[in-house]
């Protein structure tokens, strides 16, 4: 399964600098994390966690 990812420059003023966003459209996911490395990091996991939660729903409901 590919999905696209947009990384874009967090500039809230809550947020330390070097953050970036990690949006995948097609499932509706944003998650963010340090630098363009993090956030990918943070995106594979955030992808990883809703898919198993799919799966769950989908096993439960048979």
């Amino acid at each position: 399964m590919n999905n696209g990812v947009l990384f874009e420059r967090v500039c809230e003023p809550d947020f330390p600098p070097g953050y970036y966003y990690a949006h995948v459209p097609s499932l509706g996911l944003t998650t963010h994390g340090l630098g363009v490395d993090g956030a990918r990091e943070a995106a594979l996991d955030l992808v990883g966690l809703w898919l198993a939660e799919k799966m769950t729903d989908v096993a439960s409901h048979g």
